[in-house]
């Protein structure tokens, strides 16, 4: 797969995806990631990529023209999924990462200040998302929550493939929270491992384990279990 990321801040982007599985992607040849600097398109010689919103109002909105001439250059006539970050975009779910990872190519555009001019999202944007209901800085975070979720679902990229089938939001848990999970030493500070998880017993296990996922996902997440019964 290939990710491109249209952003005014590269440099963010260095530690998060020089690191665990997004590096072990890219070494591998399963992803690669090219990073545009948003200014290289800007036509002044100040780099300035924003101007004042018509209509009056606070704040600044970025410019259509260096985001038309960047996706013009870097896509030239090559297919791509395009997504905008932004705050007015759907919920970022485990179900749209995994549509996301069926794409041989994405583009991700890094909004910024007050918004993007309209005419990018209707002439150049394929999907707005957005990974919660809040307000950050600019749109290179959320790029890279949504590189990492795509990312780990790419054929190859994670060991254990299994794993991913147990995972809180997947399907094989009816799009619930996972079960809760320990480890080696059985007992520590008089905190004991269940006793179902070392009985050896797979169908037993298998049981408590949905149960303590239903539990938890009822408790934590009720908005999900809404969801479950509407779909």
């Amino acid at each position: 797969m290939i990710i491109d990321v249209l952003t005014i801040f590269p440099d963010m982007f260095n530690a998060v995806l020089g690191e665990s599985i997004i590096k072990r992607a890219q070494e591998k040849g399963m992803l690669k990631l090219k990073l545009w600097n948003l200014r290289d398109w800007a036509p002044n010689k100040h780099k300035k990529v924003d101007d004042r919103p018509f209509g009056g109002g606070p704040g600044m909105v970025m410019s259509p023209v260096p985001i038309f001439r960047a996706m013009s250059e870097i896509l030239k006539n090559n297919s791509a999924h395009k997504v905008c970050l932004t705050p007015c975009g759907i919920p970022f779910t485990q179900k749209l990462a995994k549509k996301l990872s069926g794409f041989e190519r994405l583009f991700l555009l890094c909004g910024h200040y007050e918004g993007i001019d309209e005419r990018v999202r209707k002439s150049l944007i394929d999907e707005e998302i957005s990974i919660g209901d809040y307000v950050l800085t600019g749109g290179e975070l959320p790029a890279m929550v949504v590189i990492d979720a795509v990312t780990r679902l790419l054929p190859g990229v994670v060991g254990d493939e299994d794993s991913l089938e147990e995972e809180s939001f997947h399907d094989s848990l009816s799009g619930g929270l996972e079960y809760p999970q320990y480890t080696r030493p059985v007992e520590y500070k008089g905190m004991k491992v269940p006793d179902v998880l070392l009985s050896g017993d797979h169908k037993k296990i298998q049981v408590w384990r949905k149960k303590q996922a239903q539990s938890r996902t009822h408790k934590r997440r009720p908005d999900l279990i809404k969801k479950q019964l509407k779909g």
